[in-house]
């Protein structure tokens, strides 16, 4: 399967917002998530889904009584609600039976008369006849095959009460869990739906199964006020419907619910989606490590850490104890773009621990014959480097929720988090980093990184060159897109003949062993007419470019690229392509910041990037009319508009009627209008003929 370029920097930002909102991370400032739109709490958001997740572990475990607790001191309007109520009380009934003991059973005939009998009366219609029901619990047992409660006895009714719990509290309290958590959910649902409509199978699908769960919360159900038909527009009826995968009357539910704003249904409906918590904090932690966010923990010239014996239970390994460096990422809210900006991160230059074993190593992969000057020069700043790295806080995992999560997450997230990561194999390379241990080796990735993000793409050819002569030769397009910028750096300097010493020591050749590096010569040698600084080095994708160096030199080392970075770019292939069958656009991709991840520079040095992939999705999102060709939609990624005779024009409307009476993706609606010259009366008279 394809994949897309992913804006890292987007995606970055999104992370650590996912971690601060989640109190994964020690940071001054207080947690907070830009998908919260007006929080009904005093207190903070994290605080709000805290009390929601202990009120769903106390409804799991049969522990009713503690969830009224909670609620009637969080959240007393739930109790408000008699069909909520009623449910509860159901609920706390049958655990009062569960127990078995006489002493139990009479409070459960108490509870009935004081309770549950006088709250069935003003719950809902059907209330008092599920009331009769239940008392048939006293006669037929648990174990009882033949029961007809053998579904009150159900241990499911148990989640289904918790989820339906969560999914009215995280409703009114607008404790939405943090974008990226929303945006993972949704993608993966997305992908899913298109590998099934293509008929193959994903390579990443191992890893989305075990991350999004099959089941999910039950809907939270609309005030008794809100029932009367309202005026919901048919196209956002049918955006909600399919993002979500709801029947239209599930999305029509779902939009009282939510009083019309169909950005909060879709929030709530997303959000009913359950993901592996464990697996994901995995997944981002080894990214944070990855990127160089959180700190590996495998440094042995450090301080010790220590670990506070009350948590010795949940991170049993010092890898727990992660050291965090931010870079500095911009908050926003759910109608702003999350953005960050890593440009002003200072230098992190390579720290070596070996010294002098590295410099006696050095001789054979120095390209300028003085093993003294390369040993100085990929040791240079080390007391910076270190100062870098002891800006980086901790990683402190779910502490505050030790009794809602197994213990055996933070040891997996401690233990394996860090080897996930650092999955140093042996590899053909030079003597001197052969041998430097696995954290070396990671911290020279995350040095020749930062060189190419600040623009020094001169100074990362040649500490690379130093480490491994034979790197660039494996990656030609790499050492020609470094050279790029060296070359426009030397351009907006006024350097011009240094800038052409460049080109035809280095670009010239390079192009001429490649033909499809010539349209990319051709751009760069054209800025020569516009000596202009900014024009030169704005917009330059140096973090995308010292991305894709950080991954192929990393694999050169031997270090794995995260998981969390491939099944990214899978999945939003997937998703450009899913909306061009749709022929829209996603009206729900700026709120969860698709666009932002998608969004990549497109300067001379992404040209290679954009003849090989695909990132542009179909724009007629507002758009009245849709134009349906029977011929394949070019591989440019413009919009299928091209001139056949054969397109069909498709008037929207007629796509909305056909999506409602026959309960069809917008994908198949079209597809039939354009069979019958985009009449919708005349498909649906010949689909029900």
């Amino acid at each position: 399967m394809d994949s897309s370029p992913v804006n890292w920097d987007a995606l970055d930002a999104l992370i650590i917002d996912f971690a601060k909102s989640e109190n994964l991370i020690e940071d001054s400032s207080p947690p907070s998530s830009p998908s919260i739109t007006s929080p009904s709490l005093s207190s903070s958001s994290y605080h709000a889904r805290l009390i929601i997740r202990q009120i769903r572990r106390s409804s799991e475990t049969g522990n009713i009584d503690a969830a009224i607790d909670l609620l009637q001191a969080h959240a007393p309007f739930v109790l408000e609600d008699h069909r909520l109520l009623f449910r509860l009380q159901k609920q706390k009934f049958i655990e009062l039976l569960r127990k078995g003991t006489t002493e139990d059973r009479g409070f459960a005939i108490d509870y009935l008369r004081k309770s549950l009998a006088p709250c069935a009366l003003n719950a809902y219609p059907e209330a008092y006849e599920e009331f009769k029901h239940v008392l048939l619990a006293f006669i037929y047992d648990e174990d009882d095959q033949t029961s007809p409660v053998e579904n009150e006895w159900a241990e499911k009714r148990r989640y289904e009460i918790a989820g339906l719990m969560s999914s009215v509290l995280r409703a009114r309290l607008h404790a939405y869990n943090p974008i990226f958590s929303m945006t993972l959910r949704y993608l993966i649902s997305i992908h899913k739906g298109f590998c099934f409509r293509q008929g193959f199978l994903s390579p990443i699908s191992n890893l989305t199964e075990r991350l999004l769960l099959e089941e999910r919360d039950p809907p939270a159900i609309p005030q008794e006020s809100l029932y009367e038909a309202q005026p919901f527009d048919e196209v956002d009826i049918q955006a909600l419907a399919h993002a979500v995968e709801l029947t239209r009357q599930g999305a029509i539910d779902s939009l009282r619910f939510a009083k019309g704003d169909l950005f909060q249904a879709f929030q709530n409906e997303i959000c009913r989606m359950r993901l592996d918590a464990a697996l994901l904090d995995e997944l981002v932690c080894e990214y944070c490590i990855y990127r160089g966010i959180v700190e590996s923990g495998m440094q042995t010239h450090s301080e010790p850490l220590t670990v506070n014996p009350s948590e010795s239970g949940c991170c049993s390994s010092r890898y727990c104890s992660l050291d965090v460096d931010y870079s500095s990422a911009k908050r926003s809210n759910s109608e702003t773009s999350a953005t960050t900006d890593l440009s002003g991160m200072q230098g992190i230059d390579v720290e070596l621990r070996y010294a002098s074993e590295l410099a006696n190593n050095l001789e054979d992969c120095s390209t300028s014959g003085s093993h003294q000057s390369e040993n100085s020069r990929l040791l240079r700043n080390r007391s910076h480097g270190a100062g870098e790295r002891s800006k980086r806080k901790r990683w402190r995992g779910r502490h505050d929720e030790l009794d809602l999560i197994s213990d055996i997450h933070f040891n997996r997230c401690g233990k394996q988090g860090v080897s996930i990561a650092m999955q140093v194999a042996s590899t053909t390379i030079s003597k001197g980093v052969e041998n430097t241990n696995g954290e070396d080796k990671y911290e020279i990735v995350l040095g020749m990184k930062e060189l190419a993000s600040r623009g020094m793409a001169a100074e990362a050819v040649e500490e690379i060159n130093a480490l491994d002569p034979n790197f660039f030769a494996q990656n030609p397009v790499l050492l020609f897109q470094l050279k790029q910028v060296e070359f426009l750096k030397l351009v907006g300097l006024g350097d011009h003949s240094g800038a052409l010493r460049v080109a035809c020591s280095h670009l010239g050749p390079l192009a001429a062993s490649d033909p499809k590096l010539l349209k990319p010569l051709k751009e760069t040698l054209l800025s020569l007419l516009r000596p202009n600084e900014d024009a030169l080095v704005t917009g330059l994708p140096l973090h995308a470019l010292a991305t894709s160096l950080q991954v192929a030199f990393g694999k050169r080392l031997g270090i794995e690229e995260p998981q969390l970075m491939r099944i990214m770019r899978a999945m939003l292939h997937a998703h450009s392509e899913w909306f061009k069958l749709q022929m829209c656009k996603d009206r729900f991709e700026s709120l969860l910041r698709i666009d932002s991840l998608k969004e990549n520079n497109t300067t001379v040095l992404t040209s290679l990037a954009a003849s090989k992939s695909n990132t542009d999705s179909c724009t007629l999102g507002s758009s009245q009319v849709t134009i349906s060709s029977t011929t394949r939609v070019s591989d440019d990624g413009g919009s299928p508009n091209q001139a056949s005779s054969r397109d069909v024009i498709c008037d929207e409307n007629a796509i909305l009627k056909v999506m409602e009476f026959l309960a069809l993706p917008r994908a198949d609606a079209i597809h039939l209008l354009s069979q019958y010259n985009g009449n919708a009366e005349t498909v649906i008279q010949q689909i029900f003929a």
